[in-house]
């Protein structure tokens, strides 16, 4: 069993830059791979960035190439997203995920289905 609580989300002017971060609890942090998703209002949970269990290997969806960075710190059991220049096309839930065992590259990272623990998620609205 995992537990993941993220946090860093609120309320922001477009712009600015934020870190989300999730901190992980239960099974061993450091073997497995993590994800970002986000879901805004009326649309579908979409992947946002994933990073390899040691994080030499990242992954970005094209939409946020550039803009987010993706990064962990094992010792700490804790992923973060850094968002930089934030547009209101930007607000919506941001989600962390925990890797299943098997879901290795960018073709199993950016479905759900490669994910088998999620975290509440962390509301980021961002206004123009």
């Amino acid at each position: 069993q995992v537990q993941l609580v993220e946090s860093g989300g609120g309320w922001v002017q477009a712009g600015v830059s934020l870190i989300l971060s999730c901190q992980a609890s239960g099974r061993t942090f450091s073997r497995y791979a993590m994800g970002w998703f986000r879901q805004a209002p009326g649309k579908e949970r979409e992947f946002v960035a994933a990073i390899t269990w040691n994080g030499p290997s990242t992954y970005y969806a094209d939409s946020v190439k550039g803009r987010f960075t993706i990064s962990r710190d094992n010792a700490k059991n804790t992923v973060y997203l850094q968002i930089n220049s934030l547009t209101p096309e930007d607000t919506a839930v941001y989600y962390c995920a925990h890797a299943r065992d098997y879901c290795v590259g960018l073709g199993c990272y950016v479905g759900t289905q490669g994910y088998d623990y999620w975290g509440q998620g962390t509301q980021v609205t961002v206004s123009s």
